[in-house]
């Protein structure tokens, strides 16, 4: 009977089971999973933290209408095997969400899992900017990822000044896609990483092999700025190891990722004074009273410290729970149900038909995703591409023994000394003078910002390479008679005064390129410097060319260059009618016919009104031509006696004045510099002509004119020599040298039988290379620009190349002055022409008019044939141009008076 009751009684438990889980009632405990290893630091701070969280969420027994919140953690033991088998038995126990794994290598493998139950898995650690929302739909990042994180450090070394960063981190999904993240934030910034240090993995780590050999790999090379992105097992191990090899004194830089400041945080074992002057970083999380209840609570049951992952895990607990209460207060049902794709999948050991599917899963990813609340980690929201929202962090640094906080970083105001939060109601303003941080105590113990980078193989003497000339050795050459590094000139001095303005010594050797026996080919010289194997810069008179530039650095230009045309010259001034030459013949002609012409209209308007145009012909000629001869110099202005012999004047005297101010400077401009004859006038005639055409031994001027001027090989001829160049133009082997300004005017200052033609035809400059990315050609191109500023630059130059054994000196003179010609002027020609025009048919209009006014009756009584009359009538006219105007009228007036007295007469008379 017993057992028939107690049969019952199990039977109808059974049924109410299920009914519970096909009804709409509450469940009576949901459950929740959790993956992480107990025995790290960030499971035991974890499974504390889902603890209280459970505790508070059921603390309050309407908060889920009756249900309970259930965290169930597996132990993963820092096992992938492990990881995996508490997913998969959390799949049998029909879990509503999984909290977890604690790894991005296992939430890359979980999240497929995820993916097909649709079971929402959320992770505060597992930070991988790579988990991508659309690739893992199902998997939720509760914590900022660690692409903002990589890019508050990117901002950092900015602000600092750096540019040269190594990475260090282990080849795990976590800290490999960190350090991509690190690389495109920092190239975005011009800056890069220049060497990626790979560990093992943190879990395989036994020993410190691995850490010592990539620490003295850092350790000879050129940048100092070492960012550690890895676990606190080997993050420990590799400071420990640092510090035995000397490398957490004066002029590293160690920044760390979160990984430190939780380590401290949990009060774990940890030597803090060998970490002096390290940087860390913190995600940041705002004061507020019920942090600091939970701050207190958590000290009162301490078995670790509380660090920021704790926080994040009990909000995370939060996250759920809020979306579950969401959920069920909507009406929801949360029920599960086996998966047809693995029920059909057979497999002696495996019962993958034991899993179930949530079906509930994705309207609960959606109650999730739209969680806003105030937890301890601060304002809990997520935007739409399931970031957190308002992602910002503490910047620590670690000082004598301890912790102190030099300021913030938030993706939405960048650096700061004052909490993001107060930011975060003004428009973003990421300006490099808006960003600020506090002074910062760095390793060694200074307070002064390292420059960031060292020279290469441990501060051993920098290789200069310095070309071994042949020739033109006033800019570089050995010193007669000492050792091998023993140099000079004027390169060198320029050199050596920009490395003393350094804020920093620059200990370097210098070795020649080169057998000193011809000069040496400077693109060898420069690939050298690009392969860093024989040298770590090149100095001397290195041209700065495109090809070179692709495969190093240099310098700002410390002196001007270009390729120019030499040629032999004759001096034209050398000749007692060196004056004449401002004007071209036709120019002479048509200024002297004009004066003439002039001056015959002058004559013309002025003749009858003017007695000094008066008197006998010779008079009148000698008048004319003084007349229009004194007009330069301004007289005779107001000698006009006629409106219209003022007007051609001043017109006249305008054309003049420009006539003489532009013969003045072509005839000044002739005498002061030396005017020179060749049939080469500049590149353009050298490319047409013929003629072969000398360049300098090793230099880029005959790739140059073959690449880009298409110059026949054939045509060139290689020099060596200043001695050289004379004697091949001199005797005709070439017509022309092309070198570069600086070679040319050494040249020119010893040889004055040669000058440049026409301009430079290429603008470059001489700079010193340096290999990719140098810290130093900056610093040296700041330190060049100073010499400049200070002239110090001009009194190098002074000192070793302003010097000349020519004593009229031609050779920076082009000898291209160009002649005033007729062209240039006809515009003024012909309106002076005009007026001249103009004036004289006025004028004769005007006589003409008076002529048939007053003109002189016959008093022939016989009639004269028509052709007397023609021939007498010009004669009168002739004569009544010649006569003066006064004596015209007069005459005019005298005959008007006997007309009328001889009228009245005859009148008297018929009255008689």
């Amino acid at each position: 009977m017993n057992c028939v009751l107690l049969g019952f009684i199990v039977l109808g438990a059974f049924l109410g089971l299920l009914s519970e889980g096909a009804s709409t009632s509450r469940p009576r405990v949901i459950k929740v999973g959790a993956i992480f290893g107990l025995n790290t630091m960030y499971g035991q701070t974890a499974s504390l933290a889902f603890k209280a969280a459970e505790e508070d969420v059921n603390s309050d027994l309407s908060f889920l209408g009756g249900s309970k919140l259930r965290i169930m953690i597996s132990d993963a033991q820092r096992s992938g095997f492990l990881s995996i088998m508490g997913a998969l038995q959390f799949m049998e126990t029909d879990v509503v969400a999984i909290i977890g794994p604690q790894t991005s290598i296992m939430a890359h493998v979980l999240s497929h899992l995820a993916n097909e139950l649709t079971v929402p898995m959320l992770s505060f650690t597992a930070l991988d900017p790579t988990l991508s929302p659309l690739q893992f739909p199902f998997f939720v990042q509760t914590a900022p990822n660690d692409l903002f994180l990589m890019r508050a450090i990117a901002e950092m070394i900015t602000y600092y000044g750096w540019s040269d960063v190594v990475a260090l981190y282990n080849d795990d999904d976590n800290s490999r896609n960190g350090v991509t993240a690190l690389g495109d934030e920092l190239e975005e910034r011009r800056c890069k990483i220049s060497y990626k240090a790979v560990l093992p993995l943190d879990v395989v780590i036994t020993s410190p092999a691995e850490i010592i050999e990539e620490l003295t790999k850092i350790r000879g090379m050129e940048s100092r700025i070492i960012v550690v992105n890895t676990f606190p097992n080997t993050g420990k191990m590799i400071f420990e190891e640092a510090e035995r090899l000397g490398m957490m004194e004066k002029g590293y830089v160690w920044i760390a990722t979160t990984w430190l400041s939780s380590l401290v945080d949990s009060d774990l074992p940890l030597d803090l004074k060998s970490l002096n002057g390290v940087l860390t970083l913190r995600l940041h999380t705002p004061d507020s009273r019920k942090k600091r209840d939970f701050v207190a609570r958590w000290k009162k049951n301490k078995t670790i410290g509380l660090n920021v992952y704790g926080l994040y895990a009990y909000d995370t607990v939060w996250i759920i729970a809020q979306a579950v209460k969401s959920f069920l207060e909507a009406g929801g049902n949360l029920t599960f149900s086996h998966d047809a794709k693995l029920s059909n999948l057979k497999g002696e050991a495996l019962n993958l038909s034991a899993l179930s599917r949530f079906d509930e899963g994705p309207q609960l990813l959606d109650y999730i995703m739209r969680t806003k609340m105030s937890g301890l980690t601060g304002p809990v929201q997520f935007h739409r591409d399931r970031s957190m929202a308002q992602p910002s962090y503490d910047i620590i640094n670690v000082v004598d023994g301890g912790f102190r906080q030099i300021g913030y970083w938030s993706n939405h105001s960048g650096l700061s000394t004052v909490p993001p939060e107060s930011f975060y109601n003004k428009p973003s303003n990421r300006s490099s003078s808006n960003q600020h941080l506090n002074s910062v105590t760095w390793p060694g113990g200074t307070s002064v910002t390292p420059r960031g980078w060292v020279f290469p193989n441990n501060g051993k003497l920098l290789r200069i390479g310095v070309p071994n000339r042949a020739s033109f050795k006033d800019f570089v050459s050995r010193v007669n008679g000492s050792s091998n590094h023993k140099v000079q000139g004027y390169c060198i001095d320029v050199f050596e005064a920009a490395v003393k303005l350094l804020s920093y010594p620059v200990p370097h050797e210098f070795i020649f390129f080169g057998d000193g026996l011809q000069n040496p080919n400077y693109n060898d010289l420069v690939n050298k410097v690009a392969n860093g194997v024989d040298f770590d810069a090149a100095v001397g008179d290195i041209a700065i060319v495109t090809k070179r530039t692709r495969i190093v650095d240099y310098t700002q230009p410390y002196i001007e260059s270009g390729l120019v045309v030499v040629a032999p010259v004759t001096a034209l001034n050398e000749n007692p009618w060196a004056f004449l030459r401002p004007f071209t013949p036709p120019m002479w002609a048509v200024t002297a016919s004009f004066f003439m012409v002039v001056g015959a209209v002058i004559w013309i308007l002025e003749h009858r009104t003017n007695d000094e145009f008066r008197g006998p012909p010779r008079r009148q000629i000698i008048t004319i031509l003084w007349f229009t001869f004194s007009t330069m110099f301004f007289s005779h202005r107001e000698n006009t006696t006629s409106t219209l012999g003022r007007m051609v004047l001043l017109i006249w005297l305008f054309v003049v004045l420009i006539i003489t101010s532009s013969y003045t400077a072509s005839l000044t401009s002739m005498l002061t510099v030396q005017q020179l004859n060749s049939p080469i006038k500049g590149v353009d005639t050298l490319i047409s002509s013929s003629g072969r055409i000398g360049f300098q031994v090793g230099s880029f001027a005959e790739n140059y004119m073959i690449d880009e001027l298409n110059i026949a090989r054939s045509r060139l001829v290689a020099l060596g020599s200043p001695q050289e160049y004379a004697t091949a133009l001199q005797n005709g082997t070439v017509s022309a040298i092309v070198d570069e300004r600086p070679y040319v005017d050494l040249f020119l200052s010893d040889y004055c039988k040669f000058a440049i033609r026409g301009q430079e035809f290429t603008r470059c400059g001489w700079g010193f290379a340096f290999p990719r990315d140098s810290p130093l050609a900056v610093d040296m191109s700041t330190a060049i620009l100073g010499l400049s500023e200070t002239g110090e630059l001009q009194r190098i130059h002074d000192r070793w190349l302003s010097k000349s054994n020519c004593s009229s000196p031609h050779g920076s003179q082009s000898g291209d002055s160009e002649q005033l010609n007729v062209h240039s002027f006809w515009g003024m020609f012909l309106v002076c022409g005009i007026a001249c025009l103009v004036a004289l048919f006025i004028h004769f209009v005007k006589v003409v008019r008076n002529f048939i006014k007053h003109k002189p009756e016959e008093e022939e009584k016989d009639i004269p044939s028509p052709e007397s009359s023609r021939l007498k009538k010009l004669q009168t006219f002739l004569a009544y141009i010649d006569e003066k105007e006064e004596e015209s009228k007069r005459r005019f007036k005298r005959k008007r008076s006997s007309l009328s007295m001889n009228a009245n007469s005859s009148i008297s008379s018929r009255q008689v």
